[in-house]
């Protein structure tokens, strides 16, 4: 992977003392953008999800009721494909950065699916889930319900155009609740709202230094 030059990059460390980072938040946290610039100016790999390739994906943000199991099945399969082998992860393999954290994956079909659906979704899942390793750290983006749709609009994906406010509310209140709880690895919860990991280097810096002074399992990191 070619490294790509920011300002200011010189005065910030490039060692990662995690193997395997996974940034998660509801849409338009920035998750992606974030997972970019860290695997960029550590060298790690970058494992991003694919939402462009789900082809259930315009037709459930324009008819939830029909097309939630299906869109829901397609990422499942698409994230146990990509985290294949993760498990066998080794001292000598260069870090991995994703965008995605698989536990999370269920708290879409408690969103989305009726509870026919979600009770086949489960077993699926509860079979599936055992083979995928965990992340050596979670960097967990929030923002407002506002900021995310204002970032959500800005970017224009076409896939994204039918999203409506009252999905993106329930779904930034569904992680809350899922954060509350999650205990599989050490979390950092970090309010996206008034930082830009991209433009600004100097956030960026703020946060690495955070990565790199986590100690506990659980922290929090805001800017104003």
């Amino acid at each position: 992977m070619s490294s790509v030059a920011y300002p200011e990059d010189s005065e910030i460390g490039s060692h990662l003392k995690y193997r395997y980072i996974a940034i998660e938040g509801p849409i338009g946290a920035g998750k992606t953008s974030l997972a970019r610039r860290l695997a960029e100016h550590t060298g790690a790999e970058l494992m991003l999800e694919q939402p462009e390739n789900n082809p259930f994906l315009a037709g459930f943000y324009q008819d939830s009721g029909r097309w939630a199991l299906a869109a829901q099945l397609f990422f499942l399969f698409q994230r146990v494909n990509q985290l294949a082998g993760m498990q066998q992860l080794d001292m000598f393999a260069r870090p991995t950065v994703a965008d995605f954290l698989f536990d999370k994956d269920p708290l879409f079909a408690r969103v989305n699916l009726n509870d026919d659906e979600l009770a086949l979704y489960q077993r699926i899942y509860d079979h599936l889930s055992p083979q995928i390793a965990v992340p050596d750290l979670v960097i967990c983006l929030q923002a407002p319900v506002d900021t995310l749709i204002a970032r959500v609009r800005k970017r224009g994906a076409a896939y994204e155009r039918g999203i409506n406010e009252d999905y993106v509310k329930r779904l930034n209140a569904a992680y809350g609740r899922f954060f509350h709880e999650y205990n599989a690895a050490p979390v950092l919860i970090v309010n996206s709202k008034n930082l830009n990991f991209v433009d600004r280097p100097s956030d960026f810096a703020l946060l690495l230094e955070r990565i790199e002074g986590m100690r506990g399992v659980r922290e929090f990191f805001n800017l104003g």
